[in-house]
């Protein structure tokens, strides 16, 4: 059993983050094991076509030295947002500007009896000043060529998580957050606990909680703390499973044909609350045209809106999910997404 210890103060400080770096690195969890990974088979089988490319190989080579399936990572290379809006670009910075002796350290912490180090990662905290710029190069290469062509669908769903987590946490506070983060977490008080074999023991401390959800993280709620990084946690999204669905594969025609083919699909998207801006990354319709068919479908009494700060969000009334009947079993669409 692993817990995070806050103070009162604490709760104020948590904050939920999309970490593009943390998606870039532990994607080749997925990469290296296909079989834990099976609702990313689509994204699979077309990266694999990417890291074969001879310009992509050796950085794939390097970072699947320290991205290894069931080993931890070094923490140097996925630092804990400091904000909620980060960008690719900060967070690669921000492991460039590792001190090297951390970047030994956070290499040798992560062997394991059963997961010995890869000679790559060894040479690495051998000589970390010269293989830190050539570790940052291999994140920012992976990035641009294996995630960036599909971020706003990543992205649209990860919001959408945190929408529902935010919407949670607004109205049941840290318990109704915790208990129901992952089936492994709950709520004791002053205290969240994750039932794991870690015994991981973190004081928030006035350092603030990211809470950052994983895309490729599968079965469990990662904690991470270190004596030069604020702790965070990490857990598995909602809905991963829909992320590499093709649009409309789940929709009945019936439907479709009532509404419009846009209007349903921004309907079955709209379980969870979501954004237009959201919305718009992940159907590839414009802005203002989503816009346009949220107001009909508010109109007609099948979407709720609710502002949240600054944002607004979708969710569809129960008339709305009346309409979208429960699907039935669907076969993964193995087609690389375009």
């Amino acid at each position: 059993m692993s817990q995070v210890r806050f103070e009162v103060a604490d709760l104020a400080e948590i904050r939920f983050c999309v970490s593009p770096i943390w998606e870039t690195v532990t994607s080749l969890w997925a990469l290296a094991d296909p079989s834990r990974h099976a609702c990313h088979l689509p994204w699979i089988r077309w990266a694999r076509t990417v890291a074969a490319q001879p310009a992509l190989t050796p950085h794939v080579e390097l970072l699947t030295a320290f991205a290894r399936p069931k080993a931890p990572l070094p923490d140097f290379l996925v630092p804990p947002p400091g904000d909620p809006l980060v960008e690719i670009g900060e967070e690669v910075a921000a492991v460039r500007a590792t001190p090297p002796e951390i970047v030994a350290v956070d290499i040798l912490s992560t062997h394991r009896p059963a997961a010995p180090l890869h000679p790559l990662a060894r040479a690495a905290a051998g000589d970390p000043a010269h293989w830190l710029p050539r570790i940052a190069d291999a994140v920012d290469a992976w990035w641009r060529a294996a995630i960036l062509p599909h971020w706003p669908r990543m992205r649209a769903l990860l919001e959408a998580d945190i929408g529902h987590r935010s919407r949670q946490f607004a109205e049941g506070g840290p318990r109704l957050l915790f208990d129901t983060l992952h089936p492994s977490t709950s709520w004791a008080g002053d205290r969240l606990l994750v039932e794991d074999a870690f015994r991981i023991d973190v004081a928030v401390a006035g350092s603030g909680l990211p809470l950052r959800p994983s895309l490729f993280l599968d079965h469990r709620v990662m904690l991470t703390q270190s004596d030069w990084n604020p702790p965070s946690a990490i857990y598995p999204a909602r809905a991963v499973g829909t992320l590499w669905e093709s649009s409309g594969q789940h929709r009945p025609q019936s439907l479709a044909r009532l509404l419009g083919a846009n209007r349903a699909r921004l309907l079955e998207l709209t379980a969870t609350p979501v954004t237009t801006t959201a919305l718009a990354a992940r159907t590839g319709l414009t802005p203002g045209s989503v816009s346009q068919h949220l107001a009909v479908l508010h109109q007609a009494g099948l979407l709720s809106r609710h502002r949240y700060g600054r944002e607004v969000r979708y969710t569809h009334t129960e008339l709305g999910g009346q309409l979208l009947a429960p699907p039935g079993p669907a076969a993964l669409d193995l087609v690389p997404p375009e």
